[in-house]
């Protein structure tokens, strides 16, 4: 098999690295600190993890509120990444700080971060796949209709 997609694997080989991208996630105090070096390098992306830069800054995200502080780390890491010609992207928890985020100028932004979307559609699905609980136990009463002996049962 010597073809991926409509190009030899000769043809692909010969363009992947021009298709790559180089992203760093910068969320540690010392990635604050070096942005600009960082910036200078041959990445292409600067992308932020807003919670654990805020816990490595000493301000963490509670209650969903994002500290001054935090939103001004956020501001350096952009401004830099526009003085040096780079994209930025962001960890999001909705898509309305999406908006916010992509109104700003980041060029990659998530609408919902893993440890909120997760256990939030894999609630929902398996509430869905036990029933109302009414319908629970409709089946239930069922199965022990068809499990009685006895007199009344099988």
């Amino acid at each position: 098999m010597d073809r991926f997609g409509i190009q030899t694997a000769t043809e692909y080989l010969h363009q992947a690295n021009d298709a790559l991208l180089t992203i760093v996630q910068i969320e540690t105090k010392e990635a604050l600190q070096n942005i600009d070096a960082i910036a200078k390098t041959g990445v292409d992306c600067l992308f932020i993890g807003p919670f654990d830069l805020g816990n490595n800054i000493g301000h963490p995200i509670l209650d969903g509120k994002m500290d001054e502080e935090l939103n001004k780390a956020i501001a350096t890491i952009q401004r830099s990444a526009k003085e040096h010609n780079k994209s930025t992207g962001i960890y999001c928890t909705s898509g309305d700080q999406a908006r916010h985020y992509a109104d700003e100028g980041f060029h990659m932004v998530s609408v919902a971060a893993d440890m909120i979307a997760l256990p939030t559609y894999l609630t929902s699905a398996l509430t869905s796949a036990k029933g109302s609980y009414v319908h629970s136990a409709l089946n239930l009463a069922k199965d022990a209709a068809a499990k009685m002996t006895g007199p009344y049962g099988r």
